[in-house]
C-alpha cells in the first residue's frame, strides 16, 4: 500500500497510531515540535537518574497497555507491587489503605463514612455515564454523600485536581475516576497492584521507537507544524516552522484541540469552533530526589487546603529504590489552567514553595536530605469534562477529506492514562482505516 501518512505529534497516541497503521502496510511519518518522542509519557534526567518526567502506573487492568507491552517484549520487565495510600488531614497523616483503616479514619463520622463509601459503590456500578453530563460534580456528590462529606473530603480532592474548574466539570469526571479504581478489582483480583517497567518509561519508549524503526516509520522530531494545507492534487502538505515541507495522502492531528485551528487554517468555522472550546487544565510538577523516604505511601491525598501541590506521589513507595540510583524519587504535582500565574514562576520559586510545604507535612524530612529538584510543565494536559461534554466534540473525521483529528479530548468514558490512550488510537485505525 502506497499510501503515505503523517502523524503530527509523537506521544503514545501517535506512536500508537504509526505503529498499527505501519502492520497495515501504510507509509508513516511521525512528526513532533519536541527533540524526543513520548509526549507525557517522555523521560528526563533528574541528576544522575533517568526516570519519567511525569509520574505513570500501570493497573493489571490495563489490557491496551500491557498488550503492548507483550509485543514488545517487555511484559517480562513490569514488576507488580501492592500499594498504600496516605491522607493528610487536620494537620495528620492517616493511612486508608484497607476497609478497616477507612473505618477508624478520624476526620469523618460514622454517618460520613458510610455515605462516601456509598457513593463510591454506587458510582461503580452505573453503566450509563452519559446521564452524568447533564449535572455538575459538586451536586452529584452533595447528593449522594451529603454537605458535611462533600466539604470535608470530596471538595478539597476535586479543588486539588480541577481547581476551580471542578464548578464547570460534570460528575462523569468522577465517574470516570472512580471506575478506573474499581478496573483491578472486577478483573478478580483482591487487592490493588500497580505495575512499572525496569527502567521507566525511557525504556518502553526506546523499544517503540526501535519497533516503529524496523516497520519502516519515520520519525521527524524538532518539526513543529506551521500549517496543514491540501492542494488542488488531493494531498496535502505540512510546512514547518523551520522552513522545511512534507507532503502526504492523509493527515491526523494528535496535538491539543485548541492548537489545531491556527495549523490548519482551511478546516470550516464550525469545527474551529469545537476545537477551540475544548477547555484544557495544565500540570506543574515538581520532581524531588531524596536520601530517605517521606512515607510509606505511593499517594498521599490532601484534604487540608492551602497547599499549592495536589498531593504527594512517592515513586519509590511502588519502584525499587535500585532503579532510581538508591535514592527516593517524590512527585509533587500541581494542576491549574493554562494561563494560571504559576507558569509564569521560576523553576527556582516553585521549588521553594513545595519543598517548604511538603515539610510542613514531613517535619522529620529537612532540606539536607532533599538531593536535586526537578520542574516539569506543561500548559494542555488534559481536557475537561465539562457539563454536555461528549456532544460538543468535534468529529475524527474532518469534513476535509483526509485529514483527521485525535487527541485524548476523545477520551469521553474515561481519565486520561496511557491505556486509554493506547485504546484511543486502536480502535481509530480499526474504524477509519
Amino acid at each position: 500500500m502506497d499510501k503515505k501518512i503523517g502523524i503530527v505529534g509523537g506521544g503514545i497516541l501517535g506512536m500508537t497510531l504509526a505503529y498499527r497503521l505501519s502492520q497495515k502496510g501504510y507509509s508513516v511519518t511521525i512528526l513532533d515540535a519536541a527533540k524526543s518522542t513520548g509526549g507525557l509519557a517522555s523521560a528526563w534526567q533528574i541528576d544522575d537518574v533517568i526516570w519519567d518526567k511525569f509520574y505513570h502506573v500501570i493497573l493489571m487492568s490495563d489490557s491496551y497497555t500491557r498488550n503492548i507491552l507483550k509485543e514488545l517484549k517487555l511484559d517480562k520487565e513490569v514488576n507488580w507491587v501492592e500499594t498504600k495510600t496516605g491522607f493528610y488531614s487536620d494537620g495528620k497523616l492517616y493511612s486508608m489503605s484497607n476497609s478497616m483503616e477507612f473505618l477508624k479514619f478520624p476526620p469523618l463520622d460514622l454517618i460520613s463514612k458510610f455515605r462516601l463509601g456509598f457513593t463510591i459503590f454506587y458510582a461503580s456500578r452505573i453503566k450509563n455515564w452519559k446521564k452524568l453530563e447533564k449535572v455538575t460534580v459538586a451536586q452529584w456528590l452533595t447528593k449522594l454523600s451529603g454537605k458535611k462529606t462533600f466539604e470535608k473530603m470530596w471538595l478539597p480532592l476535586l479543588k486539588s485536581k480541577l481547581g476551580e474548574m471542578y464548578t464547570k466539570t460534570s460528575a462523569a469526571f468522577i465517574w470516570a475516576t472512580i471506575q478506573r479504581m474499581y478496573a483491578a478489582r472486577r478483573s478478580g483480583l483482591k487487592k490493588e497492584m500497580f505495575g512499572y517497567v525496569n527502567g521507566g518509561y525511557a525504556t518502553i519508549l526506546d523499544k517503540f521507537s526501535k519497533k516503529l524503526e524496523s516497520q519502516g516509520v519515520n520519525t521527524l522530531t524538532d518539526h513543529r507544524v506551521k500549517q496543514i494545507r491540501k492542494d488542488k492534487n488531493n494531498k496535502f502538505t505540512i510546512d514547518f516552522i523551520n522552513q522545511m515541507s512534507q507532503e502526504f495522502d492523509e493527515v491526523i492531528v494528535t496535538t491539543p484541540s485548541p492548537s489545531i485551528p491556527a495549523m490548519c487554517p482551511d478546516i470550516p468555522g464550525s469545527e474551529k469552533s469545537k476545537l477551540s472550546q475544548t477547555q484544557y487544565l495544565g500540570v506543574v510538577c515538581a520532581a524531588l530526589l531524596l536520601d530517605k523516604p517521606i512515607s510509606p505511601y505511593y499517594v498521599t491525598n490532601i484534604t487540608d487546603k492551602g497547599f499549592p501541590f495536589t498531593g504527594v506521589i512517592e515513586m519509590t513507595a511502588l519502584v525499587n529504590t535500585k532503579q532510581i540510583g538508591g535514592k527516593h524519587l517524590v512527585y509533587l504535582p500541581k494542576y491549574v489552567t493554562p494561563d494560571d500565574p504559576v507558569f509564569d514562576k521560576s523553576d527556582n520559586e516553585i521549588s521553594n514553595l513545595f519543598i517548604e510545604n511538603l515539610l510542613k507535612m514531613h517535619p522529620h524530612v529537612s532540606r539536607n536530605n532533599i538531593l536535586f529538584t526537578g520542574i516539569a510543565r506543561a500548559k494542555q494536559v488534559f481536557a475537561l469534562s465539562t457539563l454536555n461534554y461528549s456532544e460538543s466534540l468535534p468529529n475524527t473525521k474532518s469534513k476535509i477529506e483526509g485529514l483527521y483529528f485525535l487527541n485524548s479530548s476523545l477520551i469521553t468514558n474515561g481519565t486520561l492514562n496511557v491505556n486509554e490512550t493506547i485504546q484511543l488510537a486502536e480502535k481509530a485505525v480499526e474504524k477509519y482505516f
